[in-house]
């Protein structure tokens, strides 16, 4: 049998391949995008902008930064992740409520600006250097949740650091029934307490608080142990946030890496379905691409697969 001239029949039978593969590559020019149902989420994503998130007690890989900072470059690397249909706004908080400043947008289309928004969001923003995380905070971010649509969620960059402090016998959350509206306190900090930098009105760094400049807590009547008060330092109140979101439905989780918050956000417990244009053109691409590389094959590779072993050792 003569198996270089069966091979060139077969190589030569392939050109059926590069007549399919055209039309294969005009559907992925000129075919529309489809509308399917995808699981998509909706965040408007707070940053508590107060003094003590000023503090440079994180780190992402070796280099040191402020918890602001931090939970910007977090959330940079989450809008990567979040799936095309998803929608991000930025909000902000001091005082006792948040400033909405962008409401949710959606990230593929609008991923530019999401990233140009973020960046401008710094101290300068504050209005107020006092703090009601669990009172105002937690309950405004809600309410401008509810404003903008019935899928939204919120996340919520704090290190829970309330200013004046807060006394456990006034610990609340305002009207806000436990599973009104699904969401994460995000905590961010160090556990060692540090100095809170001092600003002004223009950002620029002053010093540092001291102990005369804040309100401290009080002793408390009764205690058997008398706890000294450090509201002038700074740490994570883990604890303390992770009590807020229990009582609000919320849930929390304490980010140390980018990875931390994005599977809080990927939860599929406050994933939503809607209909989301998709893009399929890869497809038919794909196909073509497999079809010319089956079609352009060295002949002596052809020749080898189609030779048995038998005939091989003839």
């Amino acid at each position: 049998m003569n198996f270089p001239a069966m091979t060139l029949g077969l190589f030569e039978q392939r050109h059926w391949a590069t007549v399919a593969a055209v039309p294969l590559l005009a559907a992925a020019v000129w075919m529309p995008g489809l509308t399917l149902q995808r699981s998509v989420f909706s965040y408007i994503v707070t940053f508590d902008i107060t003094q003590s998130m000023d503090v440079e007690d994180v780190s992402l890989g070796n280099t040191p930064l402020s918890r602001l900072n931090f939970a910007r470059e977090v959330m940079r690397d989450s809008l990567e992740r979040l799936p095309c249909g998803s929608k991000i706004g930025w909000s902000v908080f001091t005082g006792q409520s948040t400033l909405l400043l962008l409401p949710p947008i959606e990230v593929c289309s609008n991923y530019d600006a999401l990233l140009a928004s973020l960046d401008s969001i710094d101290g300068r923003m504050r209005w107020s250097n006092w703090s009601r995380i669990a009172e105002g905070g937690v309950y405004s971010a809600v309410r401008t949740s509810q404003s903008v649509g019935h899928d939204t969620g919120v996340i919520f960059f704090t290190d829970g650091q309330e200013a004046p402090p807060v006394l456990p016998s006034d610990e609340r959350v305002r009207d806000i029934a436990p599973g009104q509206v699904k969401g994460w306190l995000m905590g961010v900090g160090g556990d060692q307490p540090a100095a809170i930098p001092r600003t002004d009105e223009s950002g620029n760094r002053i010093g540092y608080w001291r102990a005369d400049d804040v309100i401290q807590v009080p002793p408390q009547p009764g205690a058997s142990i008398a706890v000294e008060s450090h509201e002038e330092l700074s740490e994570l109140r883990g604890q303390y946030l992770a009590s807020v979101a229990q009582r609000t439905g919320f849930g929390y989780r304490r980010v140390r890496v980018p990875q931390d918050a994005v599977g809080a956000m990927l939860d599929e417990r406050l994933a939503h379905r809607e209909p989301v244009p998709t893009d399929l053109n890869w497809l038919p691409a794909a196909i073509a691409l497999v079809l010319l590389a089956w079609r352009f094959l060295p002949e002596r590779w052809t020749a080898r697969r189609h030779v048995s072993p038998s005939h091989s050792r003839a």
